[in-house]
């Protein structure tokens, strides 16, 4: 038995009573994500361990010369590389929710897109993706008219691009209504609301801290398609590409940790395909 069904073993059977073993999701494939470019200090560290990586445009971190060396260093490692978009907060690192309208938000992403694309052009790179930053992934995907202005930027500036996106969210929705390829995401390093949201970073029980217990959790994801939310409830979750927060307490022992159960369990680690 592996280290991770030991740990599981322990905390949802304590009793050690028999029980049939769910099947390991021997040949799946899913990507393993991280937020880079934004100073937290061990990107290339994660860059041995993702596969996507996605890399801020100056709106809430980084700037152009922070966006050509993480392409730059993306490329050493073969990881593919993707925009990571934001409202133009820098005071709040992108996280603060502000009153922006949809036409606003079209301009935001379809900026970030053209400076990120024509700095990943000049290096040779293709960008992959897309993958929202902060307070705007969390708008987008619950406010069908602020994803509809993120799906048309994308259409119109890179329809190739895919779209990370929650299931069952307004972006994902936007997405599908615009034909763009998405691959749906879910989060190892952070909790759930029973509606499928993620807990606000407000509150104390936001972040996971155990690599252990993120693994466990993500196994799960993949086996079950489901995740138990901070209320007792479990969540439908369809993961394609798995996000490790850059900036998170811990952020490379998350990774280290999470790929290395997911490769015993005979999980393949690659990015996703446009």
């Amino acid at each position: 038995m592996k280290l991770i069904d030991r740990l599981a073993a322990r905390l949802v059977n304590p009793l050690g009573l028999a029980r049939p073993r769910r099947s390991a999701p021997v040949g799946s494939v899913v990507d393993l994500n991280a937020d880079l470019g934004e100073s937290a200090g061990h990107d290339d560290e994660l860059l041995q361990l993702v596969t996507s990586a996605n890399i801020a445009c100056g709106f809430h971190a980084g700037d152009a010369d922070t966006i050509h060396r993480s392409i730059e260093a993306a490329r050493e490692h073969a990881v593919a590389v993707g925009a990571h978009p934001s409202l133009f907060d820098r005071e709040n690192f992108g996280r603060k929710e502000l009153p922006v309208t949809p036409d606003e938000v079209f301009d935001a992403v379809t900026y970030q897109l053209g400076v990120f694309r024509a700095i990943a052009e000049a290096l040779g790179v293709r960008p992959n993706h897309v993958k929202l930053h902060g307070a705007l992934y969390n708008m987008a995907a619950r406010d069908q008219k602020i994803a509809d202005a993120v799906a048309r930027a994308i259409k119109i500036a890179e329809p190739a691009l895919i779209l990370f996106a929650p299931d069952n969210s307004a972006l994902w929705r936007a997405g599908e209504v615009k034909g763009l390829k998405i691959a749906l995401e879910v989060f190892a390093d952070r909790n759930y609301l029973s509606d499928g949201a993620l807990v606000p970073r407000s509150q104390p029980d936001a972040l996971l801290h155990d690599p252990a217990e993120v693994a466990m959790r993500v196994l799960r994801m993949l086996r079950e398609g489901k995740v138990r939310s901070i209320d007792g409830v479990d969540v439908d979750v369809r993961p394609e590409t798995i996000c490790v927060h850059g900036d998170t307490p811990g952020a490379v022992e998350f990774a280290r940790v999470l790929r290395s159960q997911l490769e015993n369990e005979g999980v393949t680690i690659a990015p996703p395909k446009s």
